[in-house]
């Protein structure tokens, strides 16, 4: 017996002892892969040494003697930092993550194929000024000089290794591409358009124009065009593909008259994906021809956001109607042909094979006509049907955003900036705009379309030539505005022209309740801060309630005939209409707003249609308006009225709250479900790469419509918010404040890799400063050869 532990002990030492090498070993190939941040580097490309001082946020400051060795350097450093994440980025925008990935991404490669953003960025890329393509010549240079680096001294980082397989030299297309990537993540508008041929083909007409929030009433021909020819939208598509509906962003700019310093403030925060690493990486690049600081998509030279020494800027999203589905009529005899003006017209045929990791190529075709790619094959598998979509979209033509970038960062006053904007095509974004001369102004900029018939909501014939676009709205007529009144400018992705505007911008804007917090806040003094600015940014207080709830409410109690919800109802009462973490009301109004349209509308639709409909909260808010002003409506009509709806929909929000968090409402807490993630994109392969490579889950406060943005899933996971939050204060742009959760790495063992979580829910930010007076860092000197 004492023979047999002595047998079992040795065994359990010696698993516990290979298992401390492993550790070990992983840990020390781990570490020997993070990025040389100190000492002297070598560059084959420089001209002249160059200075990279990281300061204590992780934040790298580039002094070059040159643009060219400026931007060289801001390639070596973005892929020290960021090559895995850019390298999945180019390839995602070019369809060939299978190829690393395998079988699972080839259905992701043909529809970002079919939605030709390699295409688009190779055309582009022929328009830049021979200027911009030095840039991304110079920017790419130092990416593969990292690349060619990192192979021969074995500092690739652990994703590479984990997938089995090296990056391939960095193009100056790849970066474009990464730009058509964002221009589609931010400007899409599709997928409305084919729900409402859906609605239009399946729904009676009633409740189709309810889904519709503006119906057009005056586009008889285009409604019956799309019933005459419908195009089966039920049954195949796959919705993870959409960009989040949510994609929006806060900014403003306040005049020197409403501040305490007496010169403006500005502040911004894009709403994008929450993941590790960040979408984006923030960076101080300075030279003889500029200063600047902010932040850029890894893969991208330049600063697209941020300050230099004389202005700041900040943008949100337009989301203008800047794609437009044709239903194309194909040749029964040969499907490559389309109707054209009664002639059939050849498209164009692109031969894409697939390549898939441990498998032979696939096939695939990208059909294109004279209207965009045919995208009914890819998205809704229908390759027989007599009725197909092409799409239109302003990013698949030859667009200049680098080349306004580029501008954007040397621009020291309001007329040097506008000139540069007129190079930014797509997508369309609200920039706001400060200067030390005291000026702000606003424009919202990018190529918006001009159609000879229609305004965009409805898919229109491709076989006539009366449907095709003509044209952009003038820059000079875009709308604009410089040193208001007020004293302040805002924008949330809320309607930003009136019925005045002689162009059709979009019919389907953001909910307004953020704009209208911030707008409160703005105009209730005049004697602002930076500390004020960062405490608007972080806002909690919920206008959507206030519009609603109490209305809400009463139908609850009307029904509730034997008080089962007294001690909830009662709760919600008394809540402050603030969505605080530590509070139950918060959950209780939000899951019964998410619940609001999955009871009325879901089951009349199929699943997939159902998790395609966008503005499913603009829905909800018209049919609410409509209830409670006894107006009449055919989807509350036909459930039983407005009452019956907003009961059985609070029904349904409770029990699952009680479900999930018992049921003593006192006990509740909206940051029980409502939980701040950054997940990495190999995170979801195991639970072991999750616990590696995603920080815990954070309770915050907040939500889809507070000015503090963290939009959610129905699992509570916050993973869409302020990506990069910004205040600037133009009576000192020597330093500006940041927030880039999770951290500025993208490497595990990096001190930043997830510095800036708590950060980011606490709303802590950091000080960057671009006089080069960095009190604590790490100074790395890149040597040229």
């Amino acid at each position: 017996m004492r023979k047999g532990w002595k047998i079992t002990a040795w065994l359990i030492g010696t698993i516990v002892a290979l298992a401390v090498i492993v550790v070990v070993g992983l840990n020390l190939y781990l570490s020997s892969t993070k990025a040389i941040i100190e000492g002297e580097l070598a560059m084959k490309v420089l001209d002249a040494d160059v200075k990279v001082v990281r300061d204590a946020d992780g934040v790298p400051h580039i002094t070059a003697q040159s643009d060219a060795d400026l931007y060289r350097a801001q390639g070596f450093v973005q892929a020290q930092d960021r090559l895995f994440q850019m390298d999945l980025a180019r390839r995602q925008a070019s369809g060939r993550l299978a190829e690393v990935v395998g079988e699972s991404a080839v259905d992701t490669d043909k529809f970002f194929l079919t939605f030709s953003l390699r295409d688009a960025a190779e055309k582009s890329y022929d328009g830049y000024s021979e200027e911009a393509k030095e840039v991304l010549e110079f920017y790419a240079e130092g990416v593969n000089d990292f690349i060619e680096f990192a192979k021969e001294e074995n500092k690739l980082s652990y994703e590479f290794k984990l997938l089995g397989y090296e990056p391939e030299e960095w193009t100056p297309t790849d970066s474009l591409a990464i730009g058509k990537y964002m221009a589609y993540d931010l400007g899409g508008n599709w997928s409305t358009l084919a729900i409402r041929h859906w609605a239009i083909n399946e729904l009676d007409e009633e409740k189709a124009k309810e889904l519709f929030i503006t119906y057009p009433e005056n586009a008889k021909s285009i409604i019956e065009a799309n019933i005459s020819k419908p195009v089966n939208v039920s049954g195949h598509f796959d919705s993870s593909v959409l960009p989040n509906e949510f994609n929006g962003s806060n900014n403003w700019v306040v005049s020197g008259d409403k501040t305490a310093s007496g010169l403006p403030l500005l502040a911004d925060d894009p709403h994008l994906g929450l993941s590790t690493p960040s979408v984006w990486y923030q960076m101080h690049l300075e030279s003889p021809e500029q200063n600047v600081s902010g932040v850029i998509f890894a893969g991208i030279p330049g600063i697209i956001l941020g300050h230099n020494e004389d202005v700041a800027w900040g943008v949100t999203n337009v989301g203008p109607d800047v794609q437009d589905l044709y239903i194309e009529t194909p040749n029964p005899e040969d499907r490559t042909q389309f109707l054209y003006e009664g002639k059939w017209e050849q498209a164009e045929v692109r031969n894409s094979p697939i390549k898939v990791k441990g498998q032979e190529d696939i096939p695939f075709e990208v059909v294109v006509t004279r209207h965009g790619p045919i995208i009914s094959d890819v998205v809704f598998k229908e390759e027989e049907a007599s009725a197909l979509f092409s799409m239109q979209w302003t990013a698949l033509a030859p667009t200049l955003e680098l080349q306004a970038i580029l501008k954007m960062n040397k621009s020291a006053d309001w007329e040097e900036f506008e000139v540069a904007l007129e190079d930014f095509h797509a997508p369309a974004q609200n920039f706001v705009f400060a200067a030390k001369d005291g000026t702000i102004a606003y424009k919202a900029n990018g190529k918006i379309p001009l159609r000879k018939t229609g305004d965009g909501q409805l898919p229109v014939p491709g076989d006539s030539a009366e449907y095709d676009w003509q044209g952009f709205v003038p820059y000079n007529e875009l709308p604009v505005v410089v040193n208001p009144e007020e004293g302040y400018i805002a924008t949330a992705n809320n309607e930003v022209v009136d019925d005045s505007y002689p162009y059709h911008i979009t019919d389907f804007w953001a909910q307004s309740y953020r704009y209208e917090r911030i707008a409160e806040v703005l105009e209730s003094k005049s004697d602002f801060t930076k500390e004020d600015m960062m405490d608007l940014q972080m806002d909690q207080t919920n206008l959507y309630a206030k519009e609603f709830l109490t209305q809400m409410l009463g139908s609850v109690e009307n029904l509730d005939t034997k008080d089962e919800y007294k001690e909830i109802l009662s709760l919600v009462k008394q809540w402050d209409q603030v969505d605080d973490k530590e509070q139950a009301a918060p959950l209780v109004f939000h899951k019964w707003m998410k619940e609001l349209p999955q009871t009325l509308l879901e089951e009349e639709m199929p699943e997939d249609v159902y998790s395609m409909l966008p503005g499913k909260g603009n829905i909800s808010d018209q049919l609410l308006r409509k209830g409670y002003n006894n107006e009449q409506s055919a989807w509350l009509e036909a459930y039983g009225g407005v009452d019956k709806w907003v009961y059985d929909s609070f029904v349904k929000a409770t029990e699952e709250i009680s479900e999930e968090f018992g049921s003593n409402e006192k006990k509740w807490k909206w940051g029980d479900y409502h939980q701040l993630t950054f997940d990495h994109p190999l995170g979801g392969a195991s639970p072991i790469l999750a616990y590696l490579l995603n920080p815990d889950p954070v309770p915050i406060g907040g939500s889809n419509i507070t000015v503090q943005a963290a939009g959610f899933g129905e699992d509570g996971k916050v993973d869409h918010g302020a990506s990069w939050r910004f205040v600037a204060d133009l009576a000192d742009l020597n330093e500006a404040y940041h927030i880039v959760g999770p951290g500025q790495s993208g490497h595990m063992k990096s001190e930043w890799y997830h510095s800036q979580v708590d950060d980011w829910a606490e709303g802590n930010y950091h000080t960057t400063v671009i006089d080069g007076d960095i009190k604590e860092g790490y100074e790395l000197i890149l040597k040229a050869n």
